[in-house]
């Protein structure tokens, strides 16, 4: 908890260490690192694996070895359990994606099968709107909105003309 504060997050559940759509995964992050750190997040990538695990998995894969975040480890289920993401009959986590602000407040929230691995340009956009309307109290970000676009003013005089 005490990590999430004071900044943005982005936290990325993923099954486990070793697995095959997850190196994919931490190397996508790892490739947009430098972007989410131009903006003022962090990353943390969480398995339900060891610390143990993960030293080895960023040492022998060259998909991970780029990670420059932390890799956290939820062998107790605490943050699985806690996030909603925990697969009882396995013990490892659903695909879930988390944007959380400075105040520890989650803004976004998204949940993948397994077999589906996700596009972190994707986290990096709905974090960059929730960084937007954070900063621009009454304004909504459209569908596909991405920074520099217009946005929206909610009211009464824009109800059936959108």
């Amino acid at each position: 908890e005490q990590d999430l504060e004071g900044h943005w997050s982005a936290l990325i559940f993923m099954p486990a260490a070793f697995t095959f759509n997850c190196p994919t995964e931490v190397e996508d992050a790892a490739q947009h690192y430098d972007e989410f750190r131009k903006i003022g997040a962090e990353v943390y990538v969480v398995t339900t694996d060891t610390h143990f695990a993960h030293k080895v998995w960023h040492e022998t894969s060259p998909a991970v070895g780029k990670a420059q975040f932390p890799l956290v480890g939820d062998p107790a289920h605490r943050l699985t359990r806690a996030f909603g993401v925990h697969i009882e009959d396995e013990g490892l986590a659903l695909r879930g994606t988390f944007v959380i602000d400075p105040e520890g407040v989650i803004k976004t929230a998204e949940v993948h099968d397994n077999a589906i691995a996700r596009d972190v340009k994707e986290t990096l956009r709905k974090l960059k709107a929730a960084q937007y309307v954070a900063a621009h109290p009454g304004q909504v970000c459209p569908a596909k909105w991405n920074e520099g676009a217009p946005t929206l003013a909610p009211s009464i005089d824009l109800v059936g003309k959108i």
